[in-house]
């Protein structure tokens, strides 16, 4: 492979205009991940402790293999939603290493609102089960919950991918032998208490953990029988008389510890097996990332120079360089591993709609996993190019992305807009991991082109009736319409609601990638069938 040659004058003003302004934005993005780790109020906090308990991430760290990192995801969930009352969405959840095994890890805190349930704390932890089943990753549940949070019981009991998604999935993963390990560390009530009925195998914390499908309250409600948590769900219960549970604890480390121990015990699974080269540090420093970032998204960024901060060495062997060069697509190394890359340098063409599609089959075809780069306003537009069939090709792109079984990589490092979002392998086209840059945007279109279309269509609804127009009306709505997409559009926006799998920062996409494909690799590749695609 060649190394990439560099056009960037990091000591340009410019470039360094540009830095100054990201690591504000990139500050920013710090402060809010260091508010949300915190966890649940200072009170919260110390009753927390005072029990003898540790914290939701202090128990991961634990668990996890010593000096090996954890890949959180979506940890900005819920952000700016219930008045900054559920931070992280009271749970955190993410991949890490345990015996020398890739592990999804999905852990309550019980410092955030009794570690209780709303929309956006199940949509996480249905989206890391998610993960699990794609890639065959054993789960770690570290319990300590008291179930749906009441209030919000309307948005999050019924749906399909409600509460009891959580016990349909592992069903699913308990077929497919994925093993699933339970730590009750706290409260399992109501429905939750399936989460450890369904493991394999379940640990519970000494006069900590608790057990039970209706509470004391609903007990003595239902039946006026009056009985203590500890007698009615703990742990002495559930170990030497119901069976629910397995392995006591005497806290938190000895049941982390138990944990770790039935992971030696667990079967051996053969991995899918790539090429992987030596690991190679980028020829460029990593950190030009903060000068290269686009910020003005009218302003083109030359996707080339993004590859050369993350793949090894800087380099990359690119495929069609000379034809439709708004799609740059191409092959590298990350930390060792083969991928394919398809980044956007521009608008989609047919032609870069084809070169795209052609490029994924070479990748499906040699079994090498796809990495897309976002930085896309979507395909073009006007009668020229939908004479020429833009909608026919820009299919072909989006059929292939949709049916590719290698397991595909997105990262937006800048506008994702429009169907140009699903072509390059969106959420709604399950790439394994989606992640976005702090400084991205996604929506429909931006919100420039939006206030002109709609007030277009509003311009043309007073004329229809004899009217016309205000200047200053005119204004009024553009703004609020620009205000509308900013917010909507930003990155905070998409990660709150658990659209992208967490927003990173610039310089870890290298780390954090690897560390995805290494996931990968415990479901071996199946083969891709494509369907018609249209000529």
């Amino acid at each position: 492979m060649y190394r990439i040659e560099t056009k960037i004058n990091t000591a340009s003003r410019e470039f360094i205009e540009n830095k100054t302004a990201f690591l504000q934005i990139l500050q920013t993005y710090r402060d809010r991940i260091r508010e949300v780790r915190k966890g649940g109020s200072l009170v919260m906090l110390e009753r927390h402790k005072k029990r003898g308990k540790l914290l939701a991430r202090e128990r991961i760290d634990l668990l996890i293999d010593p000096n090996t990192p954890f890949l959180e995801l979506s940890s900005l969930a819920a952000w700016g939603e219930y008045e900054g009352q559920f931070p992280s969405a009271g749970i955190v959840t993410g991949i890490g290493v345990i015996h020398g095994r890739e592990t999804m890890i999905v852990a309550n805190d019980a410092t955030v609102k009794g570690g209780t349930y709303v929309k956006e704390t199940i949509k996480k932890h249905v989206r890391a089960q998610q993960i699990a089943i794609e890639n065959h990753l054993p789960c770690v549940y570290m319990v300590d919950s008291g179930g749906i949070f009441l209030p919000e019981q309307s948005k999050v009991f019924a749906d399909r991918f409600d509460f009891g998604r959580f016990f349909y999935n592992q069903s699913k993963l308990s077929a497919m032998g994925v093993p699933q390990i339970a730590i009750v560390m706290g409260s399992c009530t109501a429905g939750g208490a399936y989460v450890p009925a369904m493991s394999d195998e379940t640990i519970i914390v000494k006069n900590q953990g608790t057990i039970f499908i209706g509470g004391p309250p609903l007990v003595k409600a239902a039946t006026g029988e009056e009985v203590s948590a500890e007698d009615l769900g703990g742990a002495d219960v559930h170990t030497s008389i119901s069976g629910v549970a397995d392995h006591l604890a005497e806290n938190d480390r000895h049941a982390i510890q138990i944990c770790r121990n039935i992971f030696q015990t667990l079967e051996y699974k053969e991995k899918q097996i790539l090429n992987i080269s030596p690991v190679e540090e980028p020829y460029y420093d990593p950190e030009d990332l903060y000068g290269i970032a686009p910020i003005d998204l009218r302003k083109p960024v030359d996707s080339k120079e993004i590859i050369a901060r993350i793949v090894d060495g800087s380099r990359f062997q690119e495929f069609k360089a000379r034809y439709a060069p708004t799609l740059v697509t191409g092959f590298a190394n990350i930390m060792g591993f083969p991928v394919g890359i398809i980044a956007n340098n521009g608008v989609l063409f047919s032609e870069s709609s084809l070169k795209g599609a052609h490029f994924i089959e070479l990748c499906t075809t040699r079994k090498i996993p796809l990495l897309f780069m976002q930085n896309i306003t979507g395909f073009i537009v006007g009668k020229q190019y939908e004479r020429g069939g833009i909608a026919r090709d820009g299919a072909k792109f989006v059929h292939a992305t949709a049916n590719a079984e290698v397991p595909k990589f997105t990262v937006v490092f800048g506008g994702s807009f429009g169907a140009g979002n699903y072509a390059m392998a969106g959420r709604a086209y399950d790439p394994r991991l989606l992640f976005m840059w702090p400084n991205s945007k996604i929506s429909v279109m931006g919100g420039e082109q939006a206030a002109g279309v709609l007030i277009q269509v509003k311009e043309d609804q007073l004329r229809a009736s004899g009217k016309e127009m205000d200047p200053t009306e005119r204004e009024k709505l553009r703004s609020e319409i620009l205000k509308k997409y900013e917010e909507e559009g930003s990155a905070y926006f998409s990660t709150s609601k658990i659209w992208d799998d967490g927003i990173i920062d610039p310089v870890d996409t290298r780390k954090i990638l690897a560390m995805g494909i290494a996931a990968s690799l415990n479901n071996k590749f199946p083969e891709t069938k494509y369907g018609v695609f249209r000529m």
